[in-house]
């Protein structure tokens, strides 16, 4: 069962273009920029798109992991992560959910990989979280806000594993249009739920 709900609010905002002449650009701390070439706006559907193609991406991975081995779903997620993501563009500011310090931030592509697959020595206590048997997915969106070629979601994934043990997650997701029109993560941040006690 995949499931996407739109709760709450979609907020579209149209930047003028004339502040949109010059290339965005992002920074992180060893000064690496990422230059936007590309000026279309991004539309809600594209937004809700992107969602589910992630979402059907982690599935994709975890059975392949299931059926084919680690090689299999390493090469899928290279695929994935090379066409959702923005590190062909710079660095990706990408908290994922089970990450400590010293690498909680994954801004390299690298980071990325070991994240979802794990197996990479310079990530040690990385076991793929993509590799956990995810069977299904529901995104709940609280918020889509759009600003001409950048767009920033907020709202619960929750994602089930082959023995039906659900697993949410709040995430945010902050996309830009590529250089070659698609739209690309270059935020995702997300955390486990707080429990007050």
């Amino acid at each position: 069962m995949k499931s996407f709900k739109f709760r709450n609010l979609a907020l579209a905002a149209a930047l003028p273009l004339a502040a949109l002449a010059a290339p965005a650009q992002a920074h992180d701390h060893g000064g690496a920029t990422a230059a936007v070439a590309t000026y279309a706006p991004i539309t809600v559907a594209e937004v809700e798109a992107a969602q589910r193609a992630w979402g059907d991406a982690l599935v994709a991975i975890a059975t392949e992991y299931d059926t084919k081995g680690h090689a299999a779903a390493k090469k899928l997620a290279e695929q994935v992560i090379d066409g959702a993501y923005g590190y062909g563009m710079g660095p990706v500011l990408f908290k994922p959910t089970l990450t400590v310090a010293p690498q909680t931030f994954r801004t390299t592509r690298d980071g990325g990989l070991a994240y979802f697959v794990g197996g990479d020595k310079a990530y040690p206590n990385d076991s793929g979280f993509a590799l956990k048997g995810w069977r299904k997915y529901q995104i709940d969106n609280s918020g889509i806000v759009i600003t001409g070629n950048s767009a920033i979601s907020m709202g619960n994934v929750s994602i089930w594993d082959a023995k039906g043990n659900l697993t949410k997650v709040d995430k945010t997701w902050g996309w830009v249009r590529g250089g070659d029109g698609k739209l690309r993560i270059v935020l995702h941040h997300s955390s486990l739920p707080y429990s007050a006690k």
